[in-house]
């Protein structure tokens, strides 16, 4: 596993861990709509990419022509 992979991980486990602290303690109602579900989206896709090495804005990037690193 890649240092690259493991910040993708942490990051969104730390985003998610955040709002889900937030909705238990009162500070935020979670089962409404609001913006707090894009950064859920964004800490849920960060997690996810760092096990399946997807991610939506790496093939969007592509498409447009942005190189990857080397």
């Amino acid at each position: 596993m890649t240092t690259d992979r493991i910040v993708r991980i942490v990051a969104g486990f730390m985003i998610l861990l955040t709002l889900a602290l937030a909705h238990f303690t009162g500070q935020v109602d979670m089962s409404k709509m609001s913006w707090l579900w894009l950064t859920a989206f964004v800490g849920l896709n960060l997690f996810q990419s760092g096990f399946t090495r997807f991610c939506p804005l790496d093939t969007i990037c592509e498409k447009m022509g942005v190189r990857r690193p080397q």
